[in-house]
């Protein structure tokens, strides 16, 4: 007999930014350590297609998956916590669920009937769900936005539908809300969270598991009136307060039985939990022993959501090394103005990353510059890459004008677009997106740092280093590393006789994981923290 698979949703109440992503991340680790094929998906409520056509200051970091999909940046959260490699199938949009229905429509699949949202959208959600799913024993699936919103309310009425369908007994709803503190009056209060959850069982959802978000400990007279207004057993209210590490709460809500629950009412009966990895995490990152500071240069510095995963590969990197990683974020267009020692001076390494767009790209190179005639750590990822091509091109090959093509017309283009690439192609999904494969030139810094010849990361990206003048670059001094077989596209370069510079043109923060930190981030927070 078929095992029967078994699902989480999450939904989130009173406020949005409230942790779902990283609460379910957080479950899903201790489900998956339980001995659990888990399976993990994100339901965005809005009309885009995709993200990768958003600003960042929308909705922060587009998360690649080795498929190429632009997903949410939850996506990156559920990796980090788990083994999981997610794909398309693991992030859906509305957009996606009203163009494949009005696709269906128009090919004559309705038979003619009028297409609604019930039953007709509903289904499509569904459908995603059961593929998500696939080849899984549990999947948990975030929805996300707040209940009451109303480009929530199909998703809400699918997982109501769905439920029926496969039985109540294989679905647990789980639902997030916010207690704030009252200064005024000196207390957390619930009333918020007990709205939410009438509102939630208005609409045919009735929450198994309430999670508590608060920034401070919640006594239990508050969980006791939240059981009582809820109608939800005290046992089943678990609460997530603010922790100086989001590595923390997996161990949190293991302490508090949450994971033991979550079994117990899917009947999952399994052992319990090997998280001694995640103990050794925690065991670094609150035992280091000394600090770095690291200089990200970018231009959507006030916006810490645009460089999530490069955050956490970095705190990853220091968390191996045993070190307290300090973001210094600095705003590439204040170097086009100011003293850039003024401002570099006081960090250990400097980072570039990915980006688009000519704005504070002089602030970016100077940064460069810096890096390479001072002996500082540098990384560059993506533009960070081309702009330190361009930084070596101008500075030391001799090529005064060497620009890219995604600037200006004119001047050298030591950088310029992939074949079949330009600024008038469609701008959804039309990148070089997802896993490629790269060889290692031997005897070099990167191959050290990889341990092996050929590896393969993710890309997003429309321009690459122009193989025209790469032979002049090699000969001032420049060595390239890494270089895609198939196509002989430039992937990694580094400078010999330096403490650490090494750029890629592909995004290695989507690979790095607490307990296994990418290998470029170790190395190079190593190099920095050698830094005196």
């Amino acid at each position: 007999m078929k095992p029967t698979k078994k699902y989480i949703f999450f939904t989130g109440g009173v406020a949005s930014s409230l942790g779902k992503g990283l609460a379910s991340a957080s479950i899903a680790s201790l489900l998956e350590r339980r001995g659990i094929k888990i399976s993990m998906l994100k339901m965005d409520p809005y009309i885009n297609v995709d993200p990768g056509t958003m600003s960042p200051t929308q909705h922060g970091e587009v998360f690649v998956t080795d498929d190429g999909a632009e997903t949410d940046l939850d996506l990156g959260h559920y990796e980090r916590f788990t083994t999981l490699t997610l794909s398309k199938d693991s992030n859906f949009t509305s957009g996606q669920i009203y163009l494949k229905v009005i696709e269906n429509e128009r090919e004559g699949k309705y038979l003619g009937k009028t297409v609604q949202v019930v039953p007709h959208i509903t289904e499509e959600i569904k459908r995603r769900i059961h593929q998500a799913a696939e080849g899984s024993e549990l999947l948990l699936g975030e929805i996300g936005g707040t209940v009451g919103d109303i480009e929530s309310l199909p998703f809400i009425e699918a997982i109501r539908q769905f439920a029926h369908d496969v039985g109540p007994e294989n679905v647990l709803f789980v639902h997030l809300v916010l207690l704030p503190f009252i200064s005024a009056a000196g207390e957390l209060k619930s009333k918020p969270a007990q709205h939410s959850v009438k509102e939630l069982r208005s609409i045919g959802l009735f929450p198994q598991i309430i999670i508590c978000r608060s920034d401070r400990e919640v006594d239990k007279s508050i969980r006791q009136k939240i059981s009582l207004f809820c109608n939800v057993p005290e046992s089943q209210i678990f609460t997530s307060q603010d922790m100086n590490s989001i590595y923390e709460l997996p161990l949190n809500f293991q302490k508090q039985g949450l994971d033991e629950k979550v079994t117990e009412l899917l009947g999952m009966w399994t052992a319990q939990p090997n998280i001694q990895d995640l103990e050794q995490v925690l065991h670094n990152i609150n035992n280091p022993k000394k600090r770095v500071r690291i200089g990200i240069v970018g231009k959507y510095t006030e916006l810490i959501e645009s460089y999530k995963s490069l955050d956490e590969a970095l705190n990853h990197g220091a968390i191996s090394n045993q070190l307290e990683f300090e973001p210094i974020y600095i705003d590439a267009e204040d170097l086009e103005t100011e003293k850039r020692e003024s401002i570099l001076s006081e960090v250990d390494g400097i980072l570039v990353p990915g980006g688009f767009g000519e704005r504070g790209t002089e602030g970016k190179i100077k940064a460069i510059e810096y890096a390479r005639e001072n002996n500082l750590p540098f990384f560059g990822i993506c533009l960070g890459m081309q702009l330190a091509m361009i930084e070596f091109s101008r500075n030391v090959v001799g090529i005064s004008d060497a620009t890219s093509e995604e600037f200006e017309e004119k001047g050298t283009p030591v950088i310029h677009y992939l074949e079949g690439q330009s600024k008038d192609v469609s701008k959804g999904g039309s990148m070089r997106l997802g896993a490629y494969g790269c060889e290692i030139k031997s005897g070099t810094l990167t191959a050290k740092i990889y341990e092996s010849s050929r590896i393969s990361e993710r890309h997003r990206h429309r321009l690459e280093v122009n193989n025209e003048y790469v032979g002049k670059i090699e000969s001032a001094g420049m060595t390239i590393s890494g270089r895609n077989p198939e196509l002989g596209l430039v992937e990694v370069i580094e400078l010999p006789n330096h403490p650490f510079f090494v750029a890629c043109q592909y995004h290695p923060e989507f690979k790095s994981r607490p307990y296994s930190p990418h290998p470029l981030f170790k190395m190079f927070i190593e190099a920095c923290g050698s830094n005196d």
